[in-house]
């Protein structure tokens, strides 16, 4: 399905994409495209097929330059526009945050500013060898917000944030895998073939073991309250309670692959 002509939502078996389609600006995002995201997002949450989101940009030369600087001075000039645009983005992330699903950033060429920040929603980040990563705040005059500040320091530590924040300059993908901020590295061509193995290999395994997990990790690292420990052991009493785990039990002893419905 296409949502808009530069946003685009496509699903591939057990495979949720949403392609930024702005090539000719780096696949910067409109606020238009900010405040398409999370019914995207939504879509992808409601339907038991897709067991994993990947966000990607169109075309080689990058996954997101960020938000559309040329529309600043129309649609973020002011105070009430600030807190307008920004509230767009912060629904952008947190559906990506919240959706309950696995989710990973297939990042080519540029990755900065709040295309970095949406990366930084993803619970992995994959990246071909020509990947940059940057957040250029300090270039422009502007802040970010703490929560976003809080996800690069709990991926990178406050040493390495500073730098990126500091000196505005854009990391390479080497740096960026030795700093901790992506997960896997490949060659260029290889990038897709390994995000779709990866997606193969997360689908075949239990949704409702992925929601467990996913929801306790992030709540252990939730900055904003105490974690709520009663959920997580909800969804584990949840995980014991399913037919997943009889089916996993099964075909564990009857040395087969199982096949998780997610119940």
């Amino acid at each position: 399905m296409t949502a808009s002509q530069k946003l685009i939502a496509e699903k591939d078996g057990a495979i949720g994409w949403l392609t930024f389609n702005n090539p000719a600006r780096r696949n910067a995002l409109s606020h238009a495209m900010w405040d398409g995201i999370a019914p995207i997002i939504e879509d992808f949450a409601d339907d038991a097929d897709i067991r994993v989101v990947v966000l990607r940009g169109a075309g080689d030369a990058a996954f997101s330059a960020g938000a559309d600087i040329s529309e600043f001075e129309a649609v973020r000039s002011t105070p009430e526009q600030v807190v307008h645009y920004d509230a767009a983005g912060d629904r952008a992330s947190a559906s990506i945050r919240g959706v309950g699903k696995p989710t990973i950033a297939m990042i080519r060429g540029f990755c900065v500013g709040g295309g970095m920040g949406l990366a930084l929603d993803c619970d992995l980040r994959i990246a071909s060898q020509g990947a940059r990563f940057g957040i250029p705040a300090a270039k422009l005059g502007i802040g970010y917000d703490h929560s976003g500040v809080a996800r690069l320091v709990d991926l990178v530590g406050p040493s390495f944030a500073k730098e990126m924040f500091f000196t505005g300059r854009q990391f390479t993908a080497h740096e960026a895998l030795a700093m901790g901020l992506i997960n896997k590295l490949t060659d260029e061509d290889a990038l897709e073939a390994e995000i779709r193995g990866t997606c193969q290999t997360i689908a075949a395994n239990a949704p409702l073991s992925h929601h467990c997990m996913k929801t306790t990790i992030d709540e252990l690292t939730r900055r904003d309250r105490a974690p709520d420990f009663e959920l997580c052991e909800d969804l584990v009493a949840r995980c014991f309670e399913s037919a997943d785990y009889v089916e996993g039990r099964r075909a564990f002893m009857e040395k087969r692959k199982p096949v998780f419905r997610g119940r």
